[in-house]
């Protein structure tokens, strides 16, 4: 974040991966509300795009590279934002994202590290997007199931902004690669203080459909590496027996919801902001005093 000097700031951000569904213009949808999550998640609006592809010529039809900016355009359209062009270059495999840059109040800014002693921790989205996407890549789920992952994924942190305009909202992130139990330790982390997760309060994207995926050994890589970085820090997950829970918990997000710590005072007033804006809030648990970064997940 850079400061202008009169009460506001730019914020400058980046954000590409390789897809995640097949359908070319999905793709680039939701690369696009994965990047401008960064800003909303730090209370910004976003102001401009540049967009960013690698592509597979020699494999891929440009038509379809056409397809992605497509899909792109039409996030930038629908949240007030030019894409002012971008940059290509010829790659073994299809990259996109956008590099964005946005525009935040000071004294709105949210960090992931505000948060304070008895803060609530909600979640504005379902996990499980890592869990469908693999099982879609390997060919184990049908068309309603990636249409179930695609919607999800494109539902977007716009919200952030009102958020962060609340004065009992104190810190704010997304949920992307790290998982929800990597995120909610950087926060914790970042405030020096401990964390409390109730996993029976952590939506699932759907319960049945996740589960079937689990048996199935749809499980990311980044899940086993994500619980390998943070597992040490994590109490209540031991054994086998929980193994589900902590994939869900592990799972690397695309494009995912934000994770608030508020008050209690002013959860009402988060859930409420969310319902007019057609999102689900959840409250999962809470920032407590005790040693800096430690998270206790309780199975109810």
């Amino acid at each position: 974040m850079y400061d202008l000097g009169d009460g506001s700031g730019v914020i400058s951000t980046t954000d590409f991966f390789t897809p995640v569904v097949d359908d070319a213009y999905d793709f680039g949808r939701i690369a696009s509300v994965n990047a401008f999550s960064d800003v909303w998640a730090m209370g910004g609006a976003p102001l401009m795009a540049i967009g960013i592809l690698g592509w597979p010529i020699d494999k891929l039809p440009a038509e379809l590279a056409n397809r992605v900016i497509e899909g792109a355009r039409s996030v930038c359209s629908s949240v007030g934002v030019v894409l002012a062009g971008g940059h290509s270059i010829d790659n073994p495999e299809p990259i996109f994202g956008l590099s964005v840059t946005g525009r935040v109040q000071l004294d709105c800014l949210k960090r992931n590290s505000g948060g304070q002693p008895g803060d609530r921790l909600l979640l504005t989205k379902p996990l499980g997007t890592g869990i469908l996407t693999t099982a879609l890549k390997r060919g184990l789920l049908d068309a309603t199931a990636s249409t179930v992952a695609t919607n999800v994924m494109l539902d977007d942190n716009r919200i952030g902004v009102e958020l962060a305009s609340m004065p009992g909202v104190h810190a704010m992130t997304d949920i992307t690669g790290f998982g929800l139990l990597g995120h909610a330790r950087e926060m914790a982390l970042g405030a020096g203080l401990s964390a409390d997760i109730d996993a029976m309060a952590v939506p699932w994207i759907d319960d049945e459909l996740l589960k079937s995926c689990l048996k199935l050994g749809a499980v990311p890589g980044g899940t086993q590496r994500n619980w390998d970085s943070y597992g040490p820090y994590v109490d209540g997950l031991e054994g086998t027996n929980r193994g589900d829970t902590r994939n869900i918990l592990c799972d690397p997000q695309t494009a995912g919801g934000l994770l608030i710590a508020a008050e209690p005072g002013s959860v009402q007033a988060v859930t409420a902001l969310g319902e007019r804006q057609g999102l689900s809030v959840y409250e999962i648990g809470s920032l407590a005093l005790g040693d800096s970064g430690i998270l206790r997940v309780h199975m109810g």
